[in-house]
């Protein structure tokens, strides 16, 4: 009787919001225009853009949006660690305050709490990492108010934090749909030989699919490609980035 009964279940749902506590990690967010004598910086939701598009290529077996979220996830998990060497050592300073003395969590009597639509674990990954930059930053303001440091330290300490997340931005800036499958790569055709000149040629194992990130999602089967169609930059990923990353395809 079971079997003739029909579940119309639609899709699960659930509210996320960031909150963030400090100016500079808020500034990170959203990023800033070119202007004269700065360069633009990424904001996270073209980041986050970036990181749905990926997911998109990966599953239509592109082998080069598997290169680039494996460069990505490198990336954000390097930077996390960066960002727990700073986080310990605040934590070694915050030792030498007095045992009399007790010091609350530094926060925002006002902090700002945004929605977060990612489809992609990479964005997700993004996002944390800012928040533990945003938990840097208030402890180094909170050790610099507390004389535990002075400016020159906290203002180092927060620029080091803050590049760990621009230099990310500056590593998606440069993807580029390539409009290349594996069926490209086994047939070594204008396409993937285009796409090649374009980005580089990504590993072999990569190529091959033996290799890649543990967020890419599962493969969509494709039709085959023709030799006519070129690889080409897509014009949905967003142009404003980070200029100063120095993190580059090997």
């Amino acid at each position: 009787m079971a079997d003739h009964f029909q579940l119309n279940l639609g899709s699960l749902r659930s509210t996320i919001t960031l909150t963030l506590h400090t100016h500079h990690a808020a500034r990170l967010w959203q990023g800033r225009l070119a202007r004269e004598g700065s360069h633009p910086i990424m904001s996270m939701a073209a980041y986050i853009n970036i990181t749905n598009i990926l997911k998109q290529a990966a599953a239509q077996d592109d082998p080069f949006a598997d290169w680039f979220m494996l460069m990505l996830e490198d990336k954000v998990l390097r930077a996390k660690a960066q960002m727990g060497q700073l986080m310990e050592q605040v934590s070694h300073l915050e030792k030498l305050l007095p045992s009399q003395i007790d010091v609350g969590d530094n926060l925002n009597i006002h902090p700002v709490t945004l929605p977060l639509f990612i489809a992609s674990q990479l964005g997700f990954l993004a996002v944390y990492l800012l928040t533990d930059y945003d938990t840097l930053v208030r402890r180094v303001l909170l050790a610099h108010h507390t004389a535990l440091i002075g400016r020159p330290d906290m203002e180092g300490w927060i620029d080091q934090g803050a590049h760990q997340v621009r230099s990310l931005f500056g590593i998606a800036h440069r993807y580029r749909v390539s409009g290349v499958t594996r069926s490209d790569v086994a047939a070594d055709n204008a396409r993937f030989q285009e796409a090649v000149d374009k980005f580089g040629r990504p590993p072999q194992d990569v190529l091959d699919g033996e290799r890649r990130s543990q967020f890419a999602p599962p493969i969509i089967a494709v039709a085959g490609s023709t030799e006519s169609a070129p690889a080409s930059a897509s014009d949905d990923v967003p142009a404003d980035h980070e200029t100063d990353a120095t993190d580059k395809p090997s």
